[in-house]
């Protein structure tokens, strides 16, 4: 499951929970991560969850509150982003962030079914056919989380192309979160894989290397404080 993108800037992304490990001989992927744009005034996501999204919501918030030990008392979709920038908070590093969020991931699934998806769709045509189902089922299963979003064809190293990418529309968790820290953090990070590529080394990696959100509200403290508001995102 990934989530990553500017609120006004489409983004293909491609999902896999980490069920590999960081094994080199496994199949990788990671997210296409484009540019961040400054946001534009744009409507929000029209997406409009139903009662199986409002499901998935609850239960994706337990899990985020068992790891993080603490829960906001607002109600629905604004109280998870208090937790995710609680969970933030609660770390002492970017690493300590990226590895609570995979607990996060792996929790929301029976461990033994992890087990069996590993041992027997994982190695199917070298990963492929694994890259694919979870891609339809992020599509299917998370436009409650992303915004809406399809499943689209990812070109590869070796000039072939796999159906296993997720292109959302806008990112509504980067939107709603309104800080690029808590999205690369506790979602691209954590959910960065492609099929036949390995993820960017972090010294090369433009995501994160990109000034804060205009709209973030560190940005905007700091802005008052007469601090350079372009300056790179100091929780990524």
């Amino acid at each position: 499951m990934v989530v990553c993108g500017s609120p006004s800037r489409p983004l293909c992304i491609s999902p896999l929970l980490r069920l590999h490990g960081r094994n080199r001989r496994s199949p990788r992927f990671r997210v296409p991560y484009s540019s961040l744009p400054p946001p534009i005034a744009a409507p929000k996501s029209d997406y409009k969850p139903g009662l199986l999204d409002d499901m998935l919501l609850i239960f994706f918030r337990k899990k985020m509150v068992e790891e993080v030990g603490w829960d906001s008392k607002k109600p629905g979709y604004d109280g998870l982003i208090e937790v995710a920038n609680h969970l933030m908070l609660k770390s002492k590093s970017i690493s300590e962030t990226e590895q609570s969020a995979v607990r996060v991931l792996q929790s929301l699934f029976p461990p033994l079914l992890l087990v069996l998806f590993k041992m027997l769709i994982a190695p199917v045509n070298e990963g492929k056919v694994a890259s694919m189902m979870l891609a339809r089922t992020t599509a299917i299963l998370c436009q409650w989380l992303m915004g809406p979003c399809s499943v689209n064809s990812i070109n590869l190293a070796d000039g072939s192309s796999c159906s296993s990418g997720v292109f959302v529309e806008r990112c509504k968790y980067l939107e709603e979160s309104k800080c690029l820290g808590v999205c690369v953090n506790t979602c691209k990070l954590p959910t960065q894989f492609n099929f036949g590529l390995l993820h960017p080394p972090a010294a090369s990696d433009k995501a994160l290397t990109e000034p804060c959100l205009s709209i973030c509200p560190s940005a905007s403290r700091r802005q008052d404080l007469g601090t350079n508001k372009f300056k790179q995102c100091p929780t990524v």
